[in-house]
Formats: structure tokens, C-alpha cells, sequence
């Protein structure tokens, strides 16, 4: 898994809200964060790769739980898709809004309808 940075997560986020019509200059903070998470979730991932994907430790009693890396990762996964549906970047996401055109009209007649009751 290539790290390729969190500025290049942004800009690439960025950009594919913009092709998606779902960008506003006021989700810069959260777009932050989230480029944050998934440059966090790059390098530990890269990290579990490099120790052998080790998913269980000892516990003291001769036991076996789950590796702390892997409960980290898990936490950043379930962050990242929070997320992502936030910013409408993926499908189930996207369905439940109405992209902007650009214009800054909504597509549907009852966005529409509902932006001219406001």
C-alpha cells in the first residue's frame, strides 16, 4: 500500500466530491479530518503488513486476544466510513443527496420546491 500522504488524500477527496457535485468550501475542516484518518489508516496498515499481519498477542493468563493494532484499525475504518458518508463519498451515501450542478440549483423538482419554501 503505496503512503502517499494526507495532503495528497485531501487534495484527491477534494476533487472527487467536486466530480460528484458535493463539495462546498465549509466541509474543509471536515474533509481534514478525514484525510487525517485515512493517512493514519495507510501508515498503520503498512505497519500490520510489515509485522507479519500479527492479529492476536498473549494475554498473561496464556490466552489469546485481539492484537492492538488490529482493534486501532478496526476504530479507523468504522471513523473513515463515518466519514466518507458525511462527505457523500460513497453510493449509499450519494443516494440520499442531491448533488449540486454547479450552478448551485438543485437537480430535483423537489429540492427544488423545498429551496424556495426556505
Amino acid at each position: 500500500m503505496a503512503n502517499i500522504g494526507k495532503k495528497a488524500i485531501k487534495d484527491r477527496t477534494t476533487t472527487d466530491m467536486k466530480a460528484l457535485g458535493v463539495y462546498k468550501p465549509e466541509y474543509e475542516g471536515i474533509i481534514e479530518i478525514y484525510a487525517e484518518l485515512v493517512d493514519q489508516y495507510n501508515k498503520i496498515t503498512k505497519e500490520f503488513k510489515e509485522g507479519g499481519y500479527k492479529y492476536e498477542v498473549e494475554t498473561d493468563q496464556g490466552g489469546k486476544k485481539k492484537a492492538p493494532i488490529v482493534a486501532t484499525l478496526e476504530t479507523l475504518r468504522k471513523d473513515i466510513l463515518a466519514y466518507s458518508d458525511r462527505l457523500c463519498l460513497n453510493p449509499k451515501s450519494l443516494e440520499t443527496v442531491t448533488p449540486d450542478s454547479g450552478g448551485g440549483k438543485p437537480k430535483s423538482p423537489l429540492a427544488l420546491a423545498l429551496r424556495e419554501m426556505a
